[in-house]
């Protein structure tokens, strides 16, 4: 059989030039695509990452958005030369209240920047603000309105900038005017608690819709390329950004203007590099804010000038209720009244004014005021009597008076003793009495039982047995009455006689 060679190639080349179309067809629609697809958007790395503000500093940038500063410099004039190395730098600005809240540390300012070195914040511009030490040639400065978390802002009249030499003209330190320029802000310092804010100012940028209306005009895209311990990233808008994931210590930031092809635009201080240092568990007041350690009634200081914060917080309030609450403890202490006590078996023996009869008579003793020194008799017995006789009592009142009995003290408390009283009704005594008018001798004496001995003591007749407790024995002198009588009358003979 004989082949057809031609139709195979003919089939052949149509293969080959469809599948060239194609390609073509792929490498023009890929070039026709516009920069803004090509260029990534920004990328935060592993270790850091975007995070969204301190919700403390959102509610305080609210009460700081009304207003719109305006920044100028008064002197140094533009072009100025000065023959000294000390130049004073008087600033003006409208639209902004500037102080510094003395308990806090921060308030609304100026960042001060002489050419590309970091910032130094004025918190008023009564007084000028003095350089020193100076190097000939050609110098910079630029100054902006900040927040007092030392965020920029952004408005039309916000910034100024002014180039001025010392001795002589020199070609360091003098930007172009008509080429865009980077003013690296923050991060700066020390820092003690993150997401740690980035932030800078433009000028001359153009904006990016306008940029990138068309891409044959003359105006060209910008973009922000940010690195940060060897991590790099874009930004393209013109917002301050926090970041998390700064390692502990010492830590670098570079920022480059760049343009819509990547490509670094040279001006006299658009590639900025700075070290700061990140301390976990700063004390500062910035750290307490991002930790939300500060509440916006605290911090709200920083941003009005007249706002007065709260005096009292929720631990100075828990201090003073303890405060009062040991106070109420100690005088309910100090004043609660003594504790009365019954006395029941610790009392000193009375006698009962009733007639005596053959039932059995408890005798109890009247109410006795013990002196601060007393206290308490304890284990007096109880005396019970079985007279045969009602005994007769001398028509004599006698005051009762205490004894001084050795006694156990008590310490710290003098209780008050209520003793049960049984003298009902309250008779003059004709006989014995509990208590003689003179001093009392001393128990062992009288023939009172010690408060520790326990013996039964019973009342006999009268004209021939002592009672053994001094509150029934007979005074002697009434025996001694009795005795004399005896020896001058003879009873019997008397007794006789009159029943003769």
């Amino acid at each position: 059989m004989r082949s057809h060679p031609i139709p195979s190639l003919c089939l052949s080349l149509l293969i080959l030039i469809i599948t060239w179309g194609l390609i073509g067809c792929s490498d023009r629609l890929e070039a026709s695509q516009p920069l803004t697809e090509t260029i990534p958007e920004p990328v935060i790395t592993s270790k850091l990452a975007e995070v969204a503000p301190p919700a403390v500093i959102e509610e305080l940038s609210l009460t700081l958005d009304q207003y719109q500063p305006q920044v100028k410099i008064i002197s140094p004039k533009t072009e100025q030369v000065f023959s000294e190395t000390t130049v004073a730098v008087q600033l003006e600005v409208q639209d902004y209240p500037l102080f510094k809240d003395s308990d806090l540390g921060l308030g609304p300012h100026l960042h001060l920047i002489l050419d590309n070195n970091p910032y130094q914040a004025v918190y008023s511009v009564d007084e000028p603000v003095i350089l020193e030490d100076l190097t000939p040639g050609t110098h910079t400065l630029r100054v902006f309105a900040s927040r007092p978390w030392h965020e920029s802002f952004k408005n039309d009249g916000a910034y100024a900038q002014t180039t001025f030499h010392i001795l002589t003209k020199t070609g360091d330190n003098a930007p172009a005017p008509n080429l865009p320029l980077l003013t690296y802000s923050r991060p700066k310092g020390k820092y003690g608690e993150q997401p740690i804010m980035l932030d800078f100012y433009l000028t001359n940028a153009p904006l990016h819709l306008v940029a990138q209306e068309s891409s044959d005009d003359q105006v060209t895209d910008w973009r922000i390329r940010a690195t940060i311990n060897g991590e790099s990233f874009l930004i393209d808008t013109w917002q301050p950004i926090y970041l998390n994931g700064f390692e502990e210590g010492n830590n670098w930031v570079h920022l480059e203007f760049i343009d819509e092809q990547g490509n670094r635009v040279d001006n006299a201080f658009n590639n900025t590099v700075r070290v700061i240092t990140y301390e976990p568990n700063g004390q500062d007041t910035l750290s307490k804010i991002v930790r939300g350690e500060l509440s916006s009634q605290i911090a709200r200081s920083i941003v009005d000038a007249n706002y007065t914060p709260p005096i009292s917080s929720p631990s100075t309030d828990e201090e003073n209720l303890t405060l009062e609450t040991k106070s109420e403890t100690e005088e309910t202490t100090t004043q609660a009244p003594p504790t009365e006590l019954p006395l029941s078996s610790e009392t000193v023996p009375t006698v009962e004014t009733e007639p005596v009869s053959q039932e059995k008579t408890t005798l109890s003793s009247p109410e006795i005021s013990p002196s601060p020194e007393e206290t308490a008799i304890t284990n007096a017995p109880n005396i019970e009597v079985d007279p045969e006789e009602p005994a007769k009592i001398p028509d004599t009142q006698l005051n009762p008076q205490s004894l001084e009995l050795p006694v156990q003290k008590t310490p710290e408390t003098e209780p008050e003793f209520l003793v049960n009283e049984t003298i009902s009704p309250v008779v003059e005594p004709e006989s014995t009495p509990i208590y003689p008018k003179t001093t009392p001798k001393s128990l062992s004496q009288e023939g009172i039982p010690s408060p520790r001995e326990e013996q039964p003591i019973r009342l006999e007749e009268e004209t021939s047995t002592e009672l053994e407790t001094s509150s029934n024995k007979k005074p002697q002198w009434l025996e001694n009455t009795l005795n004399s009588l005896k020896q001058v009358i003879d009873f019997e003979k008397l007794f006789q006689a009159i029943n003769n």
